[in-house]
């Protein structure tokens, strides 16, 4: 029986997001809990390097993430400010070591990578999606008018399976290998 469920869910994509620090995590965590609706807050607050990778190899995948992140130090990354998503609310960064890491993988992946996945990288973290957009832009602005600049350290990666709305956890990669 445990057999059925790895074959169903072996092919289903995996999901490449950023480990923040604790700190970070929490803050924009309580933010998704208060503002991201409810039937539809599935997972917790991410930052997503890879929407869909192949899900067939989960190991090979795994390696790679490994083999990159074995020699490079923690990633800082810069809070710059909050972007309308139409029905939600992100807050965007610049983050220029995380987007380099983000190219090496690419590279790697690049024959199998998905149109979505190919696009340019701008990093952010969602903590309000699916909401009505009026509400959403009166989210933006509250969130803007008390706006400062922060900083996030991105601490390893995450690897997770999507298995049509939760995500299963599947690694979590320190950077330096450690």
């Amino acid at each position: 029986m445990g057999n059925a469920l790895f074959e169903s869910t072996q092919s289903r994509p995996l999901i490449l997001t950023l480990r923040m620090d604790r700190d970070s995590f929490f803050r924009f965590e309580r933010l998704r809990q208060t503002h991201f609706p409810a039937h539809r807050n599935f997972i917790p607050a991410h930052l997503t390097l890879f929407h869909h990778l192949s899900g067939d190899d989960p190991g090979a995948i795994a390696a790679d993430i490994a083999s990159v992140l074995r020699t490079r130090a923690p990633v800082r990354l810069n809070a710059t400010g909050l972007r309308f998503l139409g029905r939600g609310v992100a807050y965007t960064f610049d983050a220029p070591e995380l987007s380099a890491l983000r190219g090496e993988l690419a590279a790697r992946w690049a024959a199998s990578l998905t149109p979505q996945d190919r696009q340019a990288f701008r990093p952010h973290v969602t903590v309000q999606n699916k909401a009505d957009s009026e509400v959403a832009r009166m989210l933006k602005q509250r969130l803007e008018a008390e706006f400062q600049p922060f900083e996030v350290t991105g601490e390893g990666l995450l690897l997770w399976r999507y298995l049509g709305g939760p995500w299963e956890p599947l690694g979590d990669f320190p950077f330096g290998g450690s």
